[in-house]
């Protein structure tokens, strides 16, 4: 992990205020980045199940795309978010943490496609998944 690569990940974090409603956090190891969301209550969507609420999850992706585009593209400015398609593919238990990681699958000079999935206690078992396109912009 670079320090510049830590501090452009620790900027974008802190830059966004609902990353900090969340309570999501991020962990660099090499170029790869997982992000983190911790179990909390304010989170749940459905007390019965209890689940994620479906927002909070899509959010926690959108989140994890930008967050490792920052990363990857640290001369650019925060890309804007095109479209994104959110898969939920099961609920997102309120009581576990939740993890996720995105695979940039292509970043071109003005458009970046992203896919991310997002698991809780078996990487093999993604509860949604991500597929996004984002407009990178130049520098400041």
């Amino acid at each position: 992990m670079t320090t510049a690569a830590a501090e452009q990940l620790e900027a974008f974090l802190s830059r966004v205020p609902y990353i900090r409603f969340l309570g999501m956090q991020a962990e660099l190891a090499g170029d790869e980045m997982t992000a983190i969301l911790p179990a909390s209550p304010h989170l749940i969507g459905n007390t019965f199940i209890p689940a994620l609420h479906g927002g909070v999850i899509g959010a926690f992706l959108e989140m994890t795309a930008l967050a490792q585009l920052s990363v990857a593209e640290p001369t650019r400015r925060l890309p804007k978010t095109i479209d994104v398609t959110i898969e939920y593919l099961r609920p997102g238990r309120g009581g576990l943490t939740s993890y996720a990681r995105a695979d940039l699958r292509k970043v071109g000079r003005r458009i970046a496609n992203v896919h991310v999935e997002a698991w809780q206690e078996d990487r093999d078992k993604p509860f949604a998944a991500l597929r996004g396109h984002f407009l990178l912009r130049g520098e400041d």
